[in-house]
This record gives structure tokens, sequence and C-alpha cells, in this order.
């Protein structure tokens, strides 16, 4: 009998990463929760936070309490947007745009609309918290920051992971010394990373990106983007990922904050598609279609102001909508494989996507040797 090689000692990223598994559970800043990348990494995947929409006393506090509950390694994600540049004009017609449908909660817009965090390019305190308490894994999402400071990271014996959606995206990753790209298809839930969200975007699909990130760069690549189940991950392994992350599959998992009506959501998303939009946050990002993704569609809608400024008017319209018990104004992040959501303990669905991953692998092995 043949032994199989195991998967750690194949892929040295995942040694690098300190996990068994390669499974990533995606950042998902706003829904993640130190209980959740916890039990992903206990469970042998890495764990993530999403602190990019947190001040640095706050990522601070989620990264202890994260390591209160595993001594494994986890992943701190940072946003590295431009940060936002007022434009009164443009901001006050996004406002009363939106008017009526405040009105129609008995509230009125923001008076003025606000940059609701910065971003880690310009925030020096997040930088100086995260050398000080060392995560194992920083990734970063909308860019990269300057070579100070990823240098600085990297002698802090940090792993740098960062998001491309395109190959000129992940080449600027590989010159920047980053330590393994996430390629981020046009499937994903959540945000789109694209580094300039005034430039084209092609639009690449997760499979098409992972297999020319594989073959064009010299970085470990990591999958990200519809992807909910072991036979997903096996398919993207066998374009030559190293790792898949998932972030859609990990939302109805009790131990994230999404609220309820998002969790009936995503488990009865058939009914529903994802769409992408700038309406609710100011930059494209994928989600189930509502009355938010519709105003921003609607024929003659203005310009939206910049990320994340809009996300000020975007979540101040969801919290009128939620007090009167309504969630057709929510961000309701998920990618295009949703339907395929599962609603278990975040280490049960480690373990169930490990097994599918092995059941997947076992199968392809087969079928090689029947064409062999």
């Amino acid at each position: 009998m043949t032994q199989t090689t195991p998967i750690a000692d194949r892929l040295p990223l995942l040694r690098r990463l300190g996990i068994r598994t390669p499974i990533i559970q995606a950042p998902m800043a706003g829904v993640s929760t130190p209980a959740l990348a916890a039990a992903v990494t206990n469970a042998g995947g890495l764990g993530s936070l999403g602190v990019g929409a947190m001040d640095a006393e706050a990522a601070r506090k989620a990264i202890r309490e994260t390591r209160a509950l595993t001594s494994g390694p986890f992943n701190v994600n940072v946003f590295c947007h431009a940060p936002a540049v007022a434009d009164a004009a443009r901001e006050q017609a996004w406002l009363a745009y939106l008017a009526p449908r405040f009105a129609e909660f008995g509230a009125t817009p923001p008076a003025a609309l606000r940059e609701i965090y910065r971003s880690y390019v310009t925030d020096d305190a997040m930088h100086a918290m995260l050398l000080e308490e060392r995560p194992a894994v920083v990734s970063f999402h909308f860019g990269l920051p300057d070579a100070g400071r990823i240098r600085a990271l990297r002698d802090a014996g940090i792993v740098l992971l960062a998001s491309a959606t395109s190959l000129d995206e992940a080449r600027a990753i590989e010159a920047a010394g980053i330590d393994a790209i996430v390629a981020q298809g046009i499937e994903a839930g959540g945000h789109r990373g694209v580094f300039d969200p005034s430039a084209v975007d092609e639009g690449l699909g997760t499979f098409a990106l992972v297999r020319m990130l594989a073959t064009q760069t010299r970085l470990p690549v990591i999958a990200a983007g519809g992807i909910m189940d072991g036979a997903g991950i096996a398919a993207a392994l066998a374009l030559g990922a190293h790792a898949a992350q998932l972030g859609t599959a990990f939302i109805a998992c009790p131990e994230t904050v999404a609220d309820g009506p998002y969790r009936e959501a995503l488990l009865q998303a058939r009914k529903r598609p994802t769409v992408l939009t700038r309406a609710i946050s100011g930059r494209h990002a994928r989600g189930l279609a509502n009355r938010f993704t519709e105003l921003g569609a609607a024929a003659g809608a203005p310009a939206t102001p910049d990320y994340p400024t809009a996300y000020d008017a975007g979540k101040a319209l969801h919290a009128a909508a939620k007090a009167r018990g309504s969630a057709d104004f929510a961000a309701q992040w998920a990618g295009q494989a949703v339907p395929l959501a599962r609603a278990l303990p975040a280490a049960e669905l480690v373990a169930a996507l490990a097994s599918e991953l092995a059941a997947s692998a076992r199968g392809l092995g087969e079928l090689a040797e029947t064409l062999g």
C-alpha cells in the first residue's frame, strides 16, 4: 500500500502558517469574532480577525480575546484603501437621494458624512499595535502599505498575506515581499479587494485567477471566492492553490455576530441572487440583493461618495430600518455559492470541509488511475 505524504509536507505554506489543513477562514470585518477565529484555529485551520473597521485599541482587545481562546496562530486583516477624498456636493446629493428611504422609517439622513474608519496606510496607532502584539499572520485588503510598514512587520516575524484580483496586483504583491497571495475571484462575498476602484476591473473568476497566479508568480496562492465545501477546496488545490479561504461558508456559524435576518437570508438564499453594489459602502461589494442594492442600480442614481464615507450613510439607513423591524437595507454580504451555506459550529464545519476534501482527493486519484 502506497503511503501518502501529509498535505502539510506537500504544501510549505501550511507549515509556515502553522496549520494542518488548507482551510483559512476569511476575516469578514463586522461579522467575525475572537470565538470564530479561535474555533477555526483549534480545529486545524487558520482563523482570522477582520479589524479594518476598528481602531487600534479595539483591535488589540480582539487579538487578546482570541489568544485567551487558542494557543494557535491566527490572521489579523487590515484595510489598505486610499483615504477618502471629501466631496461635499457628491455627499449631499447622495444623502438627498436616500432621504425618502430614511423618511419611510421616520428618520432623517445625517447632516454630513464622516470617514468612519481609517486606512492602515495612515493609521500609525494600528501599525504600532500590530508590532507590539505580533500576531502570527497579518493580511492586507484593498492594496498594500508602504515598504517601511511591510519591512517592520516582517522583521517582527509576522507572516504577510495580501489580496489580489488581477495579475498586475499579484505582481505588485510579489515585488513588495509579501509571503502569499490571496487570489480573490469575482464570486467572493464582501468587498472586492481591487487596489484602484477607479480602474477597469476585469472581474476574473476564482479558478481562472488562481491558475494564472499559480503559473505566473512565484508566491504561494490562496484561493478565495465561491468556495463552500471540500470539493471546491480540492478543485482549487488541483489548480495550484496551496490553501483556500472561505468566508460565506462561516457566516452562519453560531460564533459570528451575524444577526437573525442575515442568518435566515443566508439559509434561504435560493430566493435572492447576489449582486455587486457600490451603494452600501462606496466600493464594489457582493451581497444578497435587497432594496439598498436596487437603489444603487436604479436609473438616475447619483454617484456614491468615496469608501468608507458612503458607509456612514449606509449604516445609518440600515439602523433606521432595523429599528422599525426591517432588514431591507442591511449589508448582507455573501458569495455566489451561498445556497451551499450550512449552519454548523465552526469546528464541525472545518471537520466537514476536511472530510469532504479528503473524499474529493480520493475521487480525483481514482479518476487519474482510470484515465491512466
